[in-house]
């Protein structure tokens, strides 16, 4: 193969969120650049792999996943946590649990003001939220109608279908209702700006079908090239000029820029790999040292979270007659093959979500002792101290998860704004090698505090005699639920990852220390290279963050698109 048969004037490294919005937005600009997607995994955009309800067991296809795992945690029992990765056309859009959730204005007002450049801020990235989605309203006959979004927040022509499920579990709307009755304020749009209150969760999924990143490149411009199956090893430079890449032996060549959305955790891999990074590190594993950027790696950031399950009793939901017979799992997939309609669009496609504050954190003396900052980001009118989430489908992560125990409840606890930093680091010179990933979970006293007084707003909850009167035993709860350290025990024994990685190239301004790119996504000091995904945020989103890749992505492509006139 030849240069001049690999030669693109844009290569794009990475086909998730980022990645796909990235292409999408060079490859379809009026000037029509050719542009070269290039992704380690194949093609898994089969609707057979996106069948609704199956949305929490496609990660364990092992040709869509990277199969990552953390270090073990020093403060998780040495635990080593699963670090999930998506591995195909589509990225991690192809494994997620779809749930789509932008997040608050404050957080995006924030990232704006980090980097003084007004195109990160909510009244723009709500713009592109719009641009990219086609937002779906319907709801199941007899809903009420002031538990859903009845707004104007949302796009109806965009290239993303996410909405409701059309159909719902029938315990749905009666538990939004008993966490109204305990107190909890219901919010009928969480994508609104301000996600405070408990929502009817909106999805990345459509009639049955979930969306993926590669929606966005239907139907696929002629300009557009897409090679899967090609992993990235190295950027090829031209002293300090990125001009190509190297995968698997072969070279492709960016007459303009080369633009990696590899994500969080490998995003960084083929930086330090190209010789962009720590240089103590990279002469440690005999790396040449092109450019010393000692934050490349470093910033690790994520959501924790954990479940509390309870087994319900028969007047509560239908879950064991569906869950615990093959049969009927069986005829269902046979009916969503036909139409996509059936059980399999109805259990596991819709959960309850709520966005919450802490007067017990806000007044903590671990709040107290962060810098004036953080304590003034975190009392800003849309930011929440956890998230709550109902209707994980726990029973598929439980080996032998006992079959009378189907009809159970599960409300799963994020901690939010992470204090905690972790990093990703080289572990060998060969760039097929994953790096090692260490979050460093729970190593900031904030996070135990919110972990703590979160958990203890669960169990108020899952107790309450409201919602207590149809629980018949407890399956996974603390079993010393008063204390402080009952309850942060807890968590060492039980948290996992919510695969949120952030913040391992980061964005920042001139002259930042822990910064990687500037406001252009542009790797500080050297041209022709730029990172667009969510490694490069210098926020952890109080959000489920596939939206945020989509986002940064799509601003990525608008700023290539005005520096190179093509619109």
């Amino acid at each position: 193969m030849s240069e001049a048969d690999t030669r693109y004037d844009f290569i794009v490294v990475g086909s998730g969120p980022a990645g796909c919005a990235t292409a999408n937005g060079l490859s379809r600009s009026p000037k029509k650049p050719s542009v070269l997607l290039i992704e380690a995994g194949d093609d898994h955009t089969q609707a057979h792999l996106r069948v609704d309800g199956q949305r929490w067991t496609t990660f364990t296809q092992p040709s869509m996943n990277t199969g990552y795992k953390t270090a073990p945690q020093l403060n998780c029992n040495n635990r080593v946590i699963a670090y999930d990765r998506g591995r195909g056309l589509g990225g991690s859009s192809t494994i997620n649990f779809g749930v789509w959730t932008t997040g608050p204005r404050d957080d995006f007002d924030e990232w704006a003001k980090l980097v003084d450049d007004p195109a990160f801020a909510w009244d723009s990235m709500q713009s592109r939220f719009k641009a990219l989605e086609t937002f779906h309203r319907d709801v199941p006959t007899g809903t009420d109608p002031s538990s859903v979004s009845q707004t104007n927040d949302h796009g109806s022509a965009g290239p993303l279908h996410v909405g409701y499920a059309s159909e719902w579990e029938r315990d749905i709307q009666p538990l939004l209702q008993t966490f109204q009755k305990i107190g909890y304020q219901v919010n009928p749009d969480h994508n609104s700006g301000d996600p405070l209150g408990m929502s009817v969760l909106i999805n990345s999924a459509h009639s049955g079908l979930r969306s993926v990143a590669a929606d966005l490149l239907q139907p696929k411009p002629d300009n557009l090239t897409i090679v899967t199956g090609s992993a990235v090893q190295r950027i090829i430079l031209d002293g300090k000029k990125a001009v190509g890449v190297e995968s698997n032996g072969k070279h492709y060549f960016a007459t303009h820029e080369v633009i990696l959305c590899a994500g969080a955790l490998d995003s960084p891999k083929i930086l330090l790999h190209s010789g962009i990074g720590p240089a103590d590190q990279l002469s440690r594993y005999h790396i040449p040292v092109i450019h010393d950027i000692p934050a490349v790696g470093q910033g690790l950031r994520d959501h924790p979270f954990l479940n509390l399950v309870v087994k319900r009793n028969e007047s509560d939901n239908d879950r064991r007659s569906f869950y615990g017979s093959q049969e009927a799992m069986d005829a269902a997939q046979e009916q969503w093959n036909q139409d996509r309609t059936g059980p399999w669009s109805v259990y596991g496609c819709e959960n309850l979500i709520g966005f919450f504050k802490s007067d017990s954190v806000s007044s903590s003396t671990e709040f107290q002792n962060l810098p004036p900052s953080q304590k003034e980001f975190l009392l800003r009118e849309t930011v929440p101290h956890y998230e709550l989430l109902t209707h994980f489908p726990i029973h598929y992560f439980i080996p032998g998860f006992a079959p009378e125990n189907l009809n159970y409840d599960t409300l799963s606890i994020f901690l939010l704004n992470e204090q905690s930093r972790g990093e990703v680091t080289l572990q060998s010179a060969d760039p097929n090698v994953p790096l090692k990933f260490d979050p460093n979970f729970l190593s900031h006293p904030f996070d135990e505090r919110v972990c703590i007084e979160a958990l203890r707003a669960g169990m108020a909850a899952v107790r309450h005699p409201l919602f207590a009167k149809d629980s018949e035993a407890d399956i996974i709860v603390p079993k010393v639920a008063t204390s402080d350290d009952g309850l942060l025990q807890f968590w060492r024994e039980n948290m996992i990852s919510a695969w949120h990685m952030v913040g391992t190239a980061k964005m920042g301004r001139l002259g930042d220390g822990d910064a990687v790119v500037d406001a252009n996504f542009k790797v500080l000091g050297i041209s022709s290279l730029r990172v667009a995904d969510n490694s490069v945020l210098p926020i952890l989103p109080n959000a489920h963050t596939q939206s945020s890749a989509y986002v940064t992505g799509m601003a990525c492509a608008e700023k290539l698109i005005t520096e190179y006139q093509l619109a």
